[in-house]
């Protein structure tokens, strides 16, 4: 099974400090999720932009996240706009080579 990057970008309409104060509660849950292997947090005050990389152990834990709460509360938010979702695979050989955080031997 292959390693799942999901990327979540939005705009924000908040001050950059009332967006991580209001995210604040959610960092704990979300490194809860089952399956999530880390998530870094992004954010760019300047373009009012904002978002995370995350990484799951696979598929199915990253469907279940996007179809959870936590991701619903951002696309139902009344201060982000903008929310665009991807998922990408891993090309493990490559990221490992410049140190990702990544679990080797993933792939087939």
């Amino acid at each position: 099974m292959s390693q799942k990057i999901l990327q979540i970008n939005f705009k924000f309409s908040v001050s950059q400090a009332e967006l991580e104060q209001a995210f604040a509660p959610a960092a704990q849950p979300v490194a809860d999720t089952p399956g999530l292997r880390w998530k870094i947090w992004l954010v760019n005050g300047a373009d009012h932009e904002a978002g995370g990389i995350h990484l799951f152990d696979d598929e199915a834990s990253l469907q279940a996240y996007l179809n959870g709460p936590i991701v619903a509360s951002v696309g139902s938010n009344p201060a982000l706009s903008d929310v665009s979702v991807k998922v990408f695979d891993t090309i493990d050989a490559l990221t490992l080579i410049t140190r990702g955080p990544i679990r080797e031997g993933t792939r087939a």
